[in-house]
């Protein structure tokens, strides 16, 4: 079975009336910010991948540790009929669900959602070859905006992976977890992955890595915002920093300027002074009371949670009330 044509709530000039609200908004605040979605252009999705693959990058490993334990046990327990991947990239990950749910039976239909039409385009693609009895029906969306577009209907189980929870500072994920909730109906399933709170010496090793890729990455949003913007920002000029915030238990990553600048974008003049940074990502970490109360202050239900050997990674098995 070939995968549907692409269902899409998020044309190109939506995603570049995003980014220049967004650049306005966070290159005037004080200090200044930028979300860190603007990574993810090809290259950046390239240099993401990369970054999966080093060895101070646990959380993808532990993960997919967990997910090849328990993905029979996902699929004995929620029966769903129809799997929804929030932020799917290329869904690799998901195969390991795709492939328990196909063994059990039962499974109908895989939504893919994400930002990405040639990426969404690519994965569905594939999907639907190698699991032929599959319908395949991507949605090209913001998670953050278009949870009243998922399909209705039959048992469903919405995926939320990799810790991307965690790029979304706390009043932001209960808006999240309250559109997620209110999208589902009651008894379908929400499986959630949240990187835990650990020793910063492992943490921050993650977010800079030995090999530089993840400064690059980093420093990727420069180049997006010059490229998209027609900015002048020099991104050789930025020094990559990744600090543990023991207080708000978040790792934050930042772009430092090694000289002051003055940066051209839109109708603004941007100054930095030497020294000053810039924050382009939260990745807060979590305590398995923590998820249990803000899935529970949104009416869902914490029904598993299993962690990697290590203890490092989190999975959560929840139930909308």
């Amino acid at each position: 079975m070939s995968a549907e044509p692409l269902e899409i709530h998020l044309e190109e000039q939506d995603l570049g009336r995003g980014l220049r609200e967004d650049v306005r908004a966070g290159l005037t605040a004080e200090p200044k910010w930028l979300p860190p979605k603007w990574f993810y252009d090809a290259r950046g999705s390239e240099l993401f991948e990369e970054i999966t693959r080093l060895p101070e990058y646990y959380p993808t490993r532990a993960e997919r540790a967990v997910l090849a334990d328990r993905a029979g046990t996902i699929a004995e327990l929620t029966g769903a009929k129809t799997l929804i991947e929030l932020g799917s990239g290329s869904s690799e990950k998901t195969r390991l669900l795709l492939d328990a749910f196909t063994r059990r039976g039962g499974l109908g239909t895989f939504v893919p959602l994400d930002v990405s039409v040639s990426a969404l385009r690519q994965s569905t693609a594939r999907i639907a070859a190698d699991y032929p009895g599959l319908r395949v029906r991507g949605i090209v969306g913001d998670f953050t905006r278009h949870l009243d577009r998922l399909p209705a209907g039959g048992r469903r189980l919405v995926l939320f992976l990799g810790g991307t929870i965690g790029n979304l500072l706390p009043a932001e994920r209960a808006r999240f977890l309250a559109a997620m909730r209110a999208a589902l109906e009651a008894g379908d399933w929400l499986l959630i992955g949240t990187d835990l709170v650990k020793d910063p010496a492992v943490v921050v090793p993650a977010y800079d890595d030995a090999a530089g890729v993840t400064a690059e990455f980093n420093r990727n949003v420069l180049r997006v915002i010059n490229r998209e913007l027609g900015a002048d920002f020099d991104p050789e000029g930025f020094a990559h920093v990744a600090l543990w915030d023991a207080r708000r238990e978040w790792i934050e990553m930042r772009l430092r300027a090694l000289r002051p600048m003055r940066v051209r974008v839109l109708d603004l003049e941007v100054s930095f002074a030497e020294g000053e940074e810039l924050r382009t990502e939260v990745s807060a970490k979590f305590r398995p009371e923590g998820i249990a109360a803000e899935l529970a202050a949104a009416r869902f239900a914490a029904h598993e949670f299993w962690t990697d050997p290590d203890g490092l990674f989190g999975v959560t098995l929840a139930r909308a009330e």
